[in-house]
């Protein structure tokens, strides 16, 4: 006898033997059951998840001597007729080939006459997608209200080209594609009774291969009998499919986990002398992570044990934010292959970017990596290494005035021991840089310990001293008043920084705001941060009471208080170190009476904006040339300066 191939010998003739489409066998056996039974069934899905055996299933439930059941006999002679593909009263149709309006007509001509054999006309139409629509439209009538002994099953990998006319009028079934776990299940069993040895690691390339396709894990089987002589062995299924092994992506991991990039590199050149698939490596590295972060954060989803206890090791040795980076590194990584030199370039250096972007404590600024990023280890400079004299601003602030500040009443806060350093180690004041004039000493400027501008340009932190490189790089703002100005300050302009002298006494404060034009002047000179200066811009100042700010937030903007908690807080903070005493701000949610600073800057965009739009349509040259090319300016795109 000739040899059958396994996708064919072992298709289910049942529906207990059927694999990973629990919920359409659910439906059909009840059907069959209780005699609801429908005209025309519609399957869908990808290639080899069972369509054409579902089918082949339902037609001998319909047909089978023993009567109308969910679990045919295939034992008489219909449903073993049905199996053999020779029953006069199952007919299966190739759209593909048979998609003209005539091949319809042909067969619904045939439709009307009784059974020959069986007890119902089954017609099953494979691929009916590739329809023409004068085709689809033949069949809508015969398809609606068919004779009582015909029913049609139709079956499709693209439902999206099936018309709703057709939808309409069919039941539908998505049958889904097959787990893994299902397919290596029923590739054991299948060997078991083939008498063929096997590795369990053969039979997981096999699966991951198919995606999801039961015929496709088949059809690999066959071929790697016959590549192992007759056994299925892991290497060979390797070399046949030209995978990757599961040995080379833990040494990528066993490289990254002990730091050691020589390692890693030996990866690449193993796998380059084997001339594996790059692209396929990094698609299994980032399944691997991927299995990795499951068992961290959760661990029942990992069933296989074998699998629990190998991904363990790594489990523990890697936290869950270099996880979620190295899985989008190794993505990435994957869809710039095309655009490296060559596979290989691209391949190392997404293995290099692993190795070098671990999310640990980075090395100062001004050190240099020992030992790859992985480690997070740095070798800074010398403490020997003499400062460079920079000029910066430094505040001579007497020690009462400098401890003014913290005697705002607020919830306790931790603060760095560094906090309250020597007058010639406090850092640059963010607003106003007073850059002193040549030959001159540095002179001082209150610093608040909160904001300063390194700590939103620099990526140090902000409990760790800058390094002498960065004060030599320190930007200087060329929009202050110069040095001559910033000398001669008086507390009663509002629009100049207030300085507080050594010779002052302590409680000594600055102009408080009596109207919205200072409140909004003073919001300029405060060096807010970002949020911090979006909540006090949109706030409306109501009255100044003493040493307390009475402010109004509109009801549309309350939700930068609840993003932004302690913004009260810093804003009190840095209204006392710039006043110089101790400030109180009280914020009520409200309608707003008068104009915010932020309502003033729109408007004076605004005005800047349609300046600059007046300005452009009065320039002669703009003028030529809406005229002579009849062209329109775009105002959304004018920009004024």
């Amino acid at each position: 006898m000739a040899y059958q191939v396994l996708a064919r010998k072992w298709r289910p003739r049942s529906f207990e033997t059927l694999v990973g489409q629990e919920h359409v066998v659910r439906a059909l056996t009840h059907a069959l059951s209780t005699g609801r039974l429908h005209h025309a069934y519609l399957f869908t899905g990808t290639r080899g998840v069972g369509k054409t055996t579902i089918s082949r299933i339902l037609a001998k439930a319909l047909n089978c001597e023993t009567g109308v059941t969910a679990t045919p006999c295939n034992q008489c002679s219909a449903c073993t007729a049905i199996d053999a593909d020779r029953f006069p009263d199952y007919v299966e149709m190739d759209a593909a080939s048979n998609r003209g309006v005539d091949d319809m007509a042909a067969l619904l001509d045939q439709a009307v006459y009784a059974p020959v054999q069986g007890r119902y006309k089954v017609y099953m139409i494979d691929e009916v997608h590739m329809l023409t629509g004068h085709a689809f439209n033949a069949m809508l009538k015969t398809l609606e209200e068919p004779p009582e002994h015909v029913k049609f099953i139709i079956a499709t990998t693209d439902p999206q080209k099936i018309p709703v006319t057709v939808l309409s009028r069919c039941l539908q079934f998505n049958l889904k594609q097959m787990p893994p776990g299902h397919i290596i299940g029923h590739l054991t069993r299948l060997l078991e009774a083939e008498g063929v040895p096997f590795e369990p690691g053969a039979l997981r390339h096999i699966a991951k291969a198919a995606n999801g396709s039961m015929r496709d894990s088949l059809s690999l089987l066959d071929q790697a009998i016959a590549h192992g002589a007759g056994k299925v062995e892991e290497l060979a299924v390797q070399d046949m499919l030209g995978t990757v092994g599961d040995d080379h992506l833990y040494a990528v991991l066993d490289a990254l986990r002990s730091n050691d990039v020589q390692a890693l590199m030996g990866t690449v050149e193993a796998m380059e002398a084997r001339s594996l698939s790059f692209e396929s490596a990094l698609q299994a590295l980032a399944g691997l992570i991927h299995r990795i972060a499951l068992g961290q954060l959760a661990p029942t989803a990992l069933a296989d044990e074998s699998e629990a206890s190998r991904l363990a090791p790594y489990i523990e040795a890697f936290d869950a934010e270099f996880l979620q980076l190295a899985y989008q590194i190794a993505v990435h990584g994957r869809d710039e292959l095309s655009l490296a030199p060559d596979e290989v370039t691209g391949f190392s250096m997404t293995l290099l970017r692993l190795f070098a972007f671990r999310p640990e404590q980075p090395a100062a600024l001004g050190g240099v990596l020992a030992g790859g990023g992985g480690a997070g280890q740095g070798r800074t400079l010398p403490e020997s290494a003499p400062r460079p004299a920079v000029p910066r601003a430094v505040a001579s602030v007497a020690p009462s005035a400098a401890t003014a500040p913290a005697q705002v009443v607020r919830p306790p806060v931790t603060q760095p021991e560094a906090a309250v350093r020597r007058p010639d180690e406090v850092r640059t004041p963010p607003k106003p840089v007073e850059t002193p004039p040549p030959m001159e000493p540095p002179r001082a400027a209150a610093a608040t310990p909160r904001e300063t501008s390194s700590d939103y340009g620099s990526s140090v932190p902000p409990w760790e001293d800058l390094p002498p490189e960065a004060h030599e790089l320190a930007p200087v703002r060329h929009s202050e008043p110069p040095p001559a100005q910033a000398e001669r300050v008086e507390p009663a302009r509002a629009a100049a920084p207030v300085s507080v002298r050594a010779s002052e006494p302590s409680g000594m404060s600055g102009a408080l705001p009596a109207s919205g034009d200072d409140w909004h002047g003073l919001l300029n000179q405060l060096g807010l941060g970002a949020l911090n200066l979006q909540l006090a811009q949109n706030c409306e100042l109501l009255g100044v009471e003493g040493d307390s700010f009475r402010l109004r937030l509109s009801d549309s903007h309350q939700h930068l208080l609840q993003i932004n908690r302690s913004g009260a807080e810093r804003l009190q903070e840095a209204l006392s170190a710039h006043l110089g005493r101790p400030v109180r701000v009280g914020i009520e949610i409200g309608a707003i009476a008068t104009e915010t600073p932020a309502q003033r800057n729109q408007a004076e965009k605004a005005e800047r904006h349609a300046a600059a739009v007046a300005s452009l349509e009065q320039d002669p040259f703009v003028r030529e040339l809406i005229q002579r090319f009849d062209a329109r300016l775009e105002e959304a795109s004018v920009k004024p300066l």
